[in-house]
């Protein structure tokens, strides 16, 4: 029964590292949506009565758009691994630092501030709550009246 479960343990740690990834859609969440869509038309616009020629018009998208695909191209061939493997990196020592610093001081505050707060809370009862009861009884025998004088 160990063994079963050590062995299902490899398969799903296994395929958490080597699971296929989706080479036609590689935004599946979204997170480029509004950022980096920058087409021609969002750079480059004439208004109206200050047309360019057409061919200047047509052979600048065309420039513009190839030169944006394989710029695009070429810096991730180059720059593509070894920014993922600072990525990747900068995202370790993050998890590393949350989960061996930030999450066990927050912890330790939490069960230190409990023991400050039952005191607290005790210093409270103790010495405010007696003072705000006598406060109270004095106060119930005030009696309000308005009267309009003319």
């Amino acid at each position: 029964m160990a063994e079963e479960h050590s062995q299902e343990e490899r398969i799903i740690i296994k395929d958490q590292h080597t699971k296929e990834i989706d080479l036609v859609n590689r935004d599946p969440k979204h997170i480029n949506e509004d950022v980096v869509k920058v087409d021609f038309e969002d750079v480059i616009a004439e208004p109206v009565g200050t047309y360019s020629f057409d061919g200047v018009w047509k052979s600048s998208y065309t420039t513009f758009t190839v030169s944006k695909y394989w710029c695009y191209r070429l810096l991730s061939a180059l720059l593509g691994i070894p920014l993922a493997v600072v990525w990747g990196f900068l995202f370790a020592l993050i998890s590393f630092c949350h989960i061996w610093a930030v999450v066990p001081c927050i912890k330790s505050y939490l069960i230190e501030i409990q023991c400050v707060s039952r005191i607290y809370s005790l210093c409270i009862h103790t010495f405010c709550d007696p003072l705000f009861e006598a406060l109270s009884k004095i106060c119930t025998n005030i009696r309000v009246a308005l009267r309009k004088e003319i």
